[in-house]
């Protein structure tokens, strides 16, 4: 018989997991006494410190909040109280120790069908390949990375123009209540971990900056792709006469005659770049040094840049 309402620890960071965690406050068969987040961070030019929007949610519904600079050595005793720890987009290593310190240990939120991307960037990598299905699995947390037995999945259609914002926002919607269906089960033993077949594993690592360079001999789904991954961060870029100019903003421009791969041309206000088959329309842009702008706004203070190469 479980207890209610179950005691939990929430690990997390993101937006995601602001969605995790309120539908876990909202539900009365949980308690979330504690969060640990990441600590503030500076954002912008200017470098403001600003909280995770985890903190502010945790803040907002008088949560404890836990912001640590690293888990490794973690006073684990504040987890004695726990039934349960939840982990969601949390982004920093967790120590096994910390793992196994609730009652019933931790359990893993994660945006794959694993054992499919294991690791930090599933929802990207997905995108990037040109999937056109994923899912959330909730998991065992245990010492590997994302190794741990499974207990449940869903599994969603990619829709064909959808960045990782939005797909992260409805794994968001798809995990929540998956989660609080599986947690009690969990408990209660009618749930039976299933190992996850190591032989199936993908793995998927972080991103940097220069990740988001294109490679224009690629075909235009490709940097489509890329552009669905990577936006908004790292971003998708390029380079003209020497400077670095980002993407922040592209369709796929299916009637328009082919351009030459790599060749930026200014076509009835629009902006379009050619790739190996199909051109790219550009929306919006930025080059090094300006703020972001439309396709006609970029167009009449660059017109010299017409027929430019791009990548050079």
């Amino acid at each position: 018989m479980i207890h209610s309402p179950i005691s939990v620890t929430f690990f997390g960071t993101h937006a995601f997991a602001c969605t995790i965690l309120q539908a876990l406050i909202d539900d009365v068969r949980f308690n979330v006494h504690t969060v640990i987040t990441q600590p503030d961070k500076p954002v912008g030019r200017k470098k403001v410190m600003t909280p995770p929007p985890v903190k502010l949610l945790a803040e907002a519904n008088n949560i404890t909040v836990i912001q640590a600079e690293s888990l490794k050595n973690f006073d684990t005793s504040i987890l004695s109280t726990s039934d349960i720890s939840v982990v969601a987009q949390y982004g920093k290593l967790i120590p096994e120790a910390v793992i196994e310190a609730p009652k019933y240990k931790t359990l893993n939120v994660h945006t794959s069908l694993l054992p499919t991307y294991r690791g930090a960037s599933p929802i990207q990598t997905a995108l990037m390949n040109g999937d056109t299905q994923t899912g959330v699995t909730i998991m065992q947390m245990n010492r590997g990375l994302d190794t741990g037995p499974i207990l449940s999945q869903k599994s969603i259609d990619i829709l064909p123009t959808e960045c990782y914002l939005d797909l992260d926002a409805r794994l968001a919607t798809l995990a929540a209540p998956l989660l609080l269906d599986t947690i009690p089960k969990y408990i209660d033993g009618s749930i039976v971990p299933q190992k996850q077949n190591d032989a199936e594993a993908t793995l998927c690592g972080q991103f940097s900056r220069e990740d988001g360079a294109i490679n224009w001999t690629q075909d235009a789904q490709s940097i489509y792709n890329q552009y669905r991954g990577m936006t908004p961060w790292p971003g998708i870029w390029t380079t003209i006469e020497g400077k670095r100019l980002k993407l922040l903003d592209i369709s796929l421009a299916e009637n328009i005659s082919p351009i030459p791969a790599g060749t930026i041309q200014f076509i009835d206000q629009n902006i379009y770049i050619g790739t190996t088959t199909i051109p790219l329309n550009i929306q919006h842009i930025q080059i090094e040094g300006k703020t972001a702008m439309d396709a006609e706004t970029f167009i009449r203070g660059n017109n010299s840049l017409h027929d430019s190469t791009l990548g050079a």
